[in-house]
Formats: structure tokens, C-alpha cells, sequence
């Protein structure tokens, strides 16, 4: 893959929606986009961040540990999300890992290259505070619903994932079919609890299941459940 083709595909990155062409090509000026295959580790938790992460294919989860070691999901990002931004900003080492869940094509973007982004473009500040604002809102909305029934928190994680990774298609919101576990852990409900509440979900017309794919056929309806 060329520097031109390498280039490409980041551009076309919701971050960078409306920057400015010379912007954008000095930024992305020395990214280096590789495919990584289902389950690799991209980045370590105490690693130090030299490169910012831009998904433009893929899934990846966010993982870190309880205090008895059992691990813990904190996120799913998909194509047009990035991860790794906060490390180089505050000078820290990464505060969680990141495995593929599917292979995954993604975009390094240097650290001083990002920041430096940051500091000159203020619309680029704007997408970064966007982003930390939205996933503030959606940790919060997860911990309000911790101490709620089954039901309510299956389903809050279904519209946490239509929030950020949703693709509307004809019959509603598509996600997707992420692994029980990955559901289990994001929910902190047992696997066989999550299996349960989704078939009770799919008996309702609520959502429709794919090998793939789960489509929300009425997120209205799914929202209620949770007032």
C-alpha cells in the first residue's frame, strides 16, 4: 500500500469532516494503516501512546480488570471511531487494553502529529471534545441503569451500541452480533442471563437476529423500557 492509499481511507474519518485539505494532508502526512487479524492486541495497558488509532474497519473492545482480576469491557468501537487519544495528551501510559474482535483494518496516526492537530485546528478541538462528551454521556447513562433489572440493562447496551456503531437500514438500526461474552461483560449480567433477555426481545418483534447483524426494529419502544 502506497503513502497516497495508506492516506485514503483516514480522510475519510468523521474527525476529520470539514477540515481543511492542507490540514488534513499535513496531519495524516506519516500514518501507516495495517490489517490485524480477530483477537490481536493492539494496545497494552501501561503502554506509553505514540499513536493515535483510527478504526476504518472492524471491531475492537476496550478492556481493562476488576480488583478480583476478572476482565471487564468497557467499550466497542467500530469503523469511523478512534482510540488512544488520551494518553498523548495527558503524557500518561494507556489506561486499558484494546483486542480486534473481527479483523480490523486501522490507521496509526502519530502522537505529536494529533496533538499538534489539536492545538492549531479548533475544529479538530471541537470533534475531541464532541467525542469525550458522548462517551461521558453513555458511561453514565450504563452506570444509572447498573442496579436495574435483566431486561433494562440488555437493552441499554443494545442502544449504547446503536449510539455509537448503529447503521440504519430499511427495517431499523443495525448492530452488530457481538459475542454473548462481549454482551455479558459490557452488561455485567451472566452469558446465559443476556442470551435469555435478547430471545425474550426477539419473541417481541423488538429485534431481529442475524449470525451478523442485530437490528433494532423499534428503538422508541426499546428507549421506554428504560424510563
Amino acid at each position: 500500500m502506497n503513502r497516497d492509499q495508506e492516506n485514503e481511507p483516514i480522510r475519510d474519518a468523521p474527525f476529520f469532516k470539514g477540515l481543511p485539505e492542507d490540514i488534513i494532508d499535513k496531519a495524516t502526512a506519516h500514518v501507516v494503516t495495517r490489517k490485524h487479524p480477530v483477537s490481536q492486541v493492539i494496545l497494552l495497558e501501561n503502554d506509553w501512546g505514540n499513536s493515535v488509532y483510527f478504526i476504518l474497519e472492524g471491531w475492537v473492545k476496550i478492556r481493562t480488570y476488576n480488583i478480583d482480576g476478572k476482565e471487564v469491557t468497557l467499550n466497542i468501537l467500530g469503523k469511523g471511531e478512534l482510540f488512544g487519544e488520551m494518553a498523548p495528551l495527558e503524557e500518561v501510559p494507556r489506561s486499558t487494553d484494546v483486542i480486534t474482535l473481527a479483523p480490523t483494518l486501522i490507521s496509526n496516526l502519530p502522537s505529536q502529529d494529533f496533538v499538534e492537530l489539536i492545538h492549531k485546528e479548533p475544529l479538530a478541538g471541537i470533534r475531541l471534545a464532541q467525542l469525550m462528551a458522548r462517551r461521558l454521556r453513555q458511561v453514565n447513562r450504563r452506570l444509572r441503569l447498573r442496579e436495574s433489572d435483566s431486561t433494562s440493562r440488555v437493552v441499554d447496551i443494545l442502544l449504547f451500541l446503536a449510539d455509537g456503531q448503529g447503521t440504519k437500514v430499511e427495517l431499523g438500526t443495525e448492530i452488530p452480533n457481538l459475542p454473548h461474552r462481549e454482551l455479558s461483560s459490557l452488561s455485567g449480567l451472566a452469558r446465559e442471563t443476556v442470551t435469555r433477555v435478547l430471545s425474550k426481545l426477539e419473541r417481541r418483534n423488538l429485534i431481529e437476529r442475524t449470525r451478523e447483524t442485530i437490528c433494532l426494529l423499534d428503538v422508541n419502544a426499546l428507549e421506554k423500557m428504560l424510563v
